[in-house]
């Protein structure tokens, strides 16, 4: 089954890469009492109540406009040492058959945006070749915000040994066909990367105006508990209360734009429309995909 949906002249599709669940404690600011405020639009493709955790996807959006084919981040790759984070620990994943399976041939992508460079969206920027991580889109061009990268380079400020390994097997290897970018970058007439600071200071927005708009927000929001509650971070953002101001503008610009939201991690029917409420924001509706 291929997730496919028209957003006017362009087709986006999904690609499921990894699903596993994870516990409400990432959300140290939601009060428990709210996934049961909530659980008209959390269950049962967001949150389990019985187990108190909540269902995250890593997933690869695959966008095609203007004669291009556009990758939103690549996921978190297979056979990767990733010692902080054992749920993503030497994964083999079948990504690259799923993307197959969708009609898309590594050798045909054009960009690859990373909208952040945590492990789970740079994975498959590269995979393993006689013993050496080599460009898994031979062919792309790789485009990554400046700010994430001068911030989780080796000597960065934000540098740990495990974002050393990251850079060593996932951004390193494609450094000849990377572009760094900072402010706003025009891909196509379609597609707009935007600044969006907070989960980390690089983090970015794409959006898609092709007759019908959406943003691919990345780690905007992990969870739709953050859709009615806005300011509610998640324990891997950056700067939670920049984080937060970025939410709501993103949010506010897509409820007035009938934009749909896509984020990198929803599982369900992917990505939502939503309309302002009060401090938060209320689904308008899901997208027209399959509730995964």
């Amino acid at each position: 089954m291929v997730d496919r949906v028209r957003f006017g002249d362009a087709t986006v599709t999904r690609v499921p890469e990894w699903e596993f669940d994870v516990a409400t404690a990432m959300f140290g600011q939601t009060p428990p009492q709210a996934w049961d405020e909530h659980a008209d639009l959390l269950v049962p493709s967001f949150y389990d109540p019985a187990a108190g955790r909540w269902r995250v996807v890593m997933q690869t959006w695959v966008i095609e406009v203007d004669g291009l084919t556009v990758l939103v981040d690549t996921g978190v790759g297979d056979g990767r040492e990733r010692p902080g984070i054992p749920v993503l620990n030497d994964l083999e994943t079948g990504f690259l058959a799923a993307l197959a399976d969708a009609g898309f041939h590594p050798d045909d992508v054009d960009v690859v945006v990373n909208t952040h460079l945590h492990t789970d969206h740079v994975g498959w920027n590269t995979r393993s070749r006689d013993g050496q991580w080599v460009p898994t889109f031979p062919n792309a061009q790789y485009v990554m915000p400046e700010a994430d990268y001068r911030f989780f380079a080796p000597d960065g400020d934000g540098a740990t040994d495990a974002m050393r390994i990251v850079f060593s097997d996932s951004i390193l290897p494609v450094a000849d066909q990377t572009r760094l970018w900072a402010d706003d970058m025009e891909l196509s007439a379609s597609l707009r990367l935007r600044p969006a600071p907070g989960h980390t200071p690089g983090s970015s927005v794409l959006w898609l105006d092709a007759g019908r708009s959406a943003v691919f927000v990345g780690d905007l929001t992990h969870c739709p508990i953050q859709i009615p509650r806005p300011a509610d971070p998640c324990a891997f953002d950056v700067d939670a209360a920049a984080a937060a101001v970025t939410r709501k503008r993103v949010f506010t610009e897509a409820a007035r734009a009938r934009a749909a939201v896509i984020p990198a991690h929803y599982p369900g029917h992917g990505g939502v429309t939503i309309v302002a409420r009060g401090d938060g924001f209320a689904v308008d509706d899901w997208l027209d995909l399959p509730a995964r």
